[in-house]
């Protein structure tokens, strides 16, 4: 059985769960949007399914102190690892149950998770194993664990979301996260060992360069913009949402 590693904090129940493959996924794609609905009064956990030791820079022990650095700054209520094997997992009976015990210990009511599809490979397949592990933790007779070796109930959350990365991806909705942009963009300094730094010796990446920060932004901004935002964070569904009140759920009393 896959344990998790704690890595800030114990896990605790949350209105939020947020997971990511890699360490700093989370602080990339959906940063803003945890710092804007913790300051309306929800609580935050982060899942992250691998330690990113495959990652160009760094090491899986620099990235988890840099994930610790931004969950202290973030003041989420707790972050966990699991050791699944970076850019080899798979979407086996072992991986789906690590991650239900995750999702049945934090009882999240939304889960913000991986890109359907995108440029790394990583990030599709988590989204698949962490849309499977959603399903199968609202089953009864899946038997999970506690810390204290007793028997988990189920738990399925209301809402899955997929976060937007690399790839430009038409979006079902957007969050308005203009007053956290700048937030934002000190989260993902955290992990410094990622991205652009003076006089590193770590060979250049994709997302290394001085010019990143700037990509960042404006990508939110593009997705911003249609909704008069002036920055937006972009999220995909499998299926769409109910509305039970137009106004309420479309914000037109605003």
């Amino acid at each position: 059985m896959i344990k998790a590693n704690t890595c800030y904090l114990k896990i605790k129940p949350v209105d939020i769960l947020a997971i990511g493959v890699h360490p700093d996924d989370v602080e990339l794609s959906c940063s803003g949007t945890l710092l804007k609905h913790m300051d309306l009064g929800y609580s935050v956990g982060v899942l992250d399914l691998t330690l990113g030791e495959l990652g160009t820079r760094g090491d899986a022990t620099r990235r988890t102190m840099e994930a610790i650095e931004a969950s202290q700054k973030m003041n989420i209520s707790f972050r966990t690892q699991l050791n699944l094997r970076d850019g080899f997992f798979k979407d086996t009976e072992d991986e789906i149950l690590a991650i239900i015990q995750i999702i049945r210990a934090s009882m999240p009511k939304l889960i913000l998770a991986n890109a359907l599809t995108d440029r790394h490979p990583d990030h599709g397949r988590a989204a698949k194993l962490t849309s499977d592990a959603v399903f199968y933790a609202g089953l009864a007779k899946i038997i999970t664990l506690d810390e204290n070796e007793n028997s988990q109930q189920r738990w399925r959350p209301k809402m899955l979301a997929h976060y937007v990365q690399d790839f430009q991806l038409e979006p079902d909705f957007v969050v308005d996260i203009s007053q956290y942009m700048n937030a934002k963009i000190e989260l993902i300094k955290c992990f410094d060992s990622q991205f652009f730094k003076e006089n590193t010796p770590e060979p250049d990446t994709p997302i290394s360069g001085h010019d990143f920060f700037e990509f960042i932004k404006s990508k939110a901004k593009v997705y911003g913009r249609p909704c008069n935002f002036e920055y937006a964070e972009a999220f995909q569904l499998q299926h769409y949402p109910g509305v039970k009140d137009i106004f309420l759920g479309f914000d037109l009393n605003s």
